[in-house]
């Protein structure tokens, strides 16, 4: 059994933690979050959308199924450190191949047990998500303090050209596609793609910096724009892409795709205090007045009073009225800001993608 370190977390306000080791030992650093989700820790941690970030997970017990080559939204770890309060050292899971702390090895992860992450996260619900630093060799407040300094803030950052795919892949379960999908991808999930492929599609998965000539060359029956990490107001090429395809081919946005598409739209987006992460976000539908429980993750909304008049709001999130999806009325255009995909989550929110394969149908008969 490895031996576990002393570690501490240190945050930009001068609070901090002190546990022991998890995963790899060094030092790390980025925007201290937290989930609220019991489960789905793998596909948390290689979601590309927390590109830049160190997620906290408020359960108290992490890696009771350990980690298997299934569970995995990408090809590696993205979020840049782990925060939890105890994990489970013998995982039993019929699936599992390896314990949480052995995948965090693997992938040179960072990470702090042992502390209270119940108090961390009711600190970043009163004080707002906050940078932080990890570290298992530092313990000087105020050498941390200077190093923080330097760590970028979220406001402003692009990363999605950062965590998108340099060239452009094409994929497809069948040899006779019904839809013609482009998705834009800006930090996109497997289990997105692995949905519009079980209904038949064949999806181009463009890089996040493609211009719409090049999309409307490939003359697809839809475009998608993915989930994805970073300030959306600074992700300016996609969203005058975005902007040149309105209204000459359906567009679906999911997360960060929902965020480019508003803004496109001639909308703003704002940095949340602290953010929706979790698979426990209660949503309302507005058009059929059905309340989802969905998954999401993200740190940046949509100003709906900024919002044109031929847009209207379809979703609401019920914990703070933020906009969770929008519908243009004059041209086939529309988005939510939770991932109805879902991976982890409840599936109340998988008919969202038979709206835009609808909306694909609809399009291709006018």
């Amino acid at each position: 059994m490895q031996k576990l370190k002393k570690a501490i977390l240190f945050l930009e306000d001068g609070l901090f933690f002190i546990g022991k080791s998890l995963g790899e030992s060094g030092e790390t650093f980025g925007e201290v979050c937290f989930n609220t989700g019991m489960t789905g820790y793998q596909e948390i941690l290689t979601d590309p959308s927390y590109s830049n970030q160190m997620i906290a997970m408020s359960s108290p017990h992490i890696g009771n199924y350990g980690t298997n080559n299934s569970d995995t939204e990408s090809e590696r770890v993205y979020a840049t450190g782990f925060i939890i309060k105890s994990e489970s050292i013998q995982p039993s899971n019929w699936r599992s191949e390896e314990s949480l702390s052995s995948f965090l090895i693997k992938h040179n992860i960072v990470g702090i047990q042992d502390i209270d992450t119940r108090a961390l996260t009711i600190h970043i619900r009163k004080k707002g998500a906050m940078r932080g630093i990890i570290s298992t060799e530092d313990f000087d407040p105020h050498n941390l303090a200077s190093k923080i300094k330097n760590i970028p803030k979220m406001e402003g950052q692009d990363l999605a050209i950062k965590v998108a795919r340099k060239k452009k892949v094409v994929l497809s379960n069948t040899d006779n596609p019904i839809y013609k999908i482009a998705a834009i991808d800006f930090g996109m999930k497997s289990n997105i793609y692995d949905i519009m492929l079980e209904h038949d599609a064949e999806v181009e998965i463009f890089p996040a910096n493609v211009s719409h000539d090049e999309i409307l060359a490939s003359n697809p029956d839809g475009v998608f724009l993915s989930n994805g990490p970073g300030d959306p107001a600074a992700v300016t090429y996609g969203i005058e892409t975005v902007k040149n395809l309105l209204g000459k081919k359906p567009i679906f946005g999911i997360c960060l795709g929902h965020q480019i598409l508003a803004l496109a739209l001639g909308a703003n987006t704002f940095k949340m205090k602290f953010g929706h992460r979790g698979i426990n976000q209660p949503v309302k539908n507005l058009i059929t007045n059905k309340v989802e429980i969905t998954s999401q993750n993200h740190g940046f909304a949509v100003d709906e009073d900024s919002l044109p008049l031929n847009v209207t709001v379809t979703h609401k999130h019920l914990n703070d009225d933020t906009v969770a999806g929008i519908s243009c009325n004059d041209i086939s255009a529309y988005s939510v800001q939770y991932h109805p995909e879902a991976s982890p989550g409840p599936h109340d929110s998988r008919y969202v993608f038979k709206e835009f394969f609808n909306m694909m149908k609809n399009d291709a008969k006018t």
